[in-house]
């Protein structure tokens, strides 16, 4: 069976980029482990408020953490409360003083993450798992995104032996580098056992200036 290699990695230097910019030559493991530390308590801390990715840049003893969320209300708080305490505990876990940027994901349907956490969040209250991944991917679809791939893997309804199961419409370039593919991967903890979700969306091709005009030329 082909392996398939992280969409994300694939693309970084061609139409991506990193998650953590920053440049250490003797704290490097250090501050790799501290990266890891904080998008774990952030993650956990602001599941509910539909996490799709955290950036962390870093210069002298600052650290600027972008947080891309679905619902920026919850995070931020009542005249932003809640990000006064989210600091706090930041820096107590980092010793160093942070900074945080709330951006809002206006597209939720068309994020590989977002859609990922929801199905697996369903397969947990019990949704069937087939229904669960028809309704995102309709949903994706009339948000305008070229192609969806969802994929279910563990025991599916609770049967003794586990099984992959997959749904897709539209098409997954998963080889063409300037496809902009969004990927997600979340777990579903059920009684069963844990149920692995992974999602794939295109939406669409990244194409540079001399390439939009050739398109252009010929006409679409």
């Amino acid at each position: 069976m082909g392996q398939k290699t992280h969409p994300k990695l694939f693309r970084i230097g061609v139409i991506d980029t990193w998650d953590s910019k920053w440049y250490a030559s003797h704290d490097y493991a250090k501050l790799l482990h501290e990266d890891f530390k904080i998008k774990k308590f952030l993650k956990s801390r602001l599941y509910h408020a539909g996490i799709s990715k955290i950036e962390i840049e870093r210069a002298a003893n600052k650290a600027k953490i972008n947080i891309h969320t679905a619902r920026p209300g919850i995070v931020i708080g009542k005249k932003g409360a809640e990000i006064e305490k989210l600091k706090e505990e930041l820096s107590r876990l980092t010793d160093r003083e942070s900074y945080l940027n709330i951006i809002e994901v206006r597209r939720p349907d068309l994020d590989a993450q977002l859609v990922a956490e929801n199905v697996a969040l369903q397969l947990e209250r019990r949704v069937a798992f087939r229904r669960a991944m028809k309704e995102s991917v309709s949903r994706a679809n009339r948000m305008g995104a070229q192609g969806i791939k969802i994929q279910c893997a563990g025991r599916l309804g609770g049967t003794e032996i586990a099984r992959t199961e997959w749904y897709r419409e539209g098409r997954v370039p998963l080889h063409t580098l300037r496809a902009d593919i969004s990927y997600g991967f979340a777990e579903s903890r059920t009684t069963y056992g844990v149920i692995g979700v992974k999602a794939w969306i295109f939406r669409g091709e990244v194409l540079t200036e001399e390439e939009e005009q050739q398109k252009a030329m010929l006409g679409g």
